[in-house]
């Protein structure tokens, strides 16, 4: 049974106050970052170093995509094909078609500059891809694949904490107390 809210989910009742749900200014406790419009980005910081944020757009929820892929799988009787060992084979080559994308480029710095349109657009069909497959499979499992990304988040910032790790790529297991 999945807990009723994030706090019971992650076994904290409040007493860390490196956790914080709805308590900050968003969720995580971090700043909050406006939302985007159509996929534009928001004037919002980058962690400080004054270059702006990108957001999503806050259409459609990830419940929209969930409808409207059940809807589409229903319209095909699709079905009968999507059970959870497929869905997650069938997500795996997609990743392989995202990681095709970047084959042989070398390191590519964020927000892709060199990449043409045709591109871009290319790797955002493959991404939708990943994601659609991804929700799907989330929903055969009944997995609440927001509310399991809230408690994955806090369970993170638990083995995380910013002022053990920050600026740093090691394991939790490799930092000390």
């Amino acid at each position: 049974m999945m807990a009723t809210n994030e706090k019971d989910a992650c076994g904290l009742n409040g007493d860390d106050p490196s956790v914080s749900f709805n308590g900050g200014n968003d969720s995580f406790g971090e700043k909050s970052y406006s939302s985007a419009v159509n996929g534009k980005e928001a004037p919002s910081q980058n962690g400080g170093t004054g270059e702006e944020r990108f957001t999503f757009s806050p259409q459609p929820t990830m419940e929209d995509i969930r409808r409207m892929q059940a809807e589409f799988t229903d319209e095909r009787d699709w079905n009968q094909f999507h059970q959870p060992r497929n869905l997650l084979l069938a997500m795996v080559g997609e990743v392989g078609e995202v990681s095709e994308l970047f084959q042989w480029r070398g390191e590519v710095a964020e927000g892709l500059p060199g990449w043409t349109e045709s591109e871009r657009e290319h790797l955002a069909h493959e991404l939708s891809d990943v994601m659609i497959y991804l929700v799907e499979l989330a929903e055969k499992c009944r997995v609440d694949l927001p509310r399991a990304v809230l408690r994955k988040m806090a369970l993170n910032r638990l083995k995380y904490p910013a002022s053990k790790v920050h600026g740093s790529a090691k394991k939790y297991t490799e930092y000390k107390d």
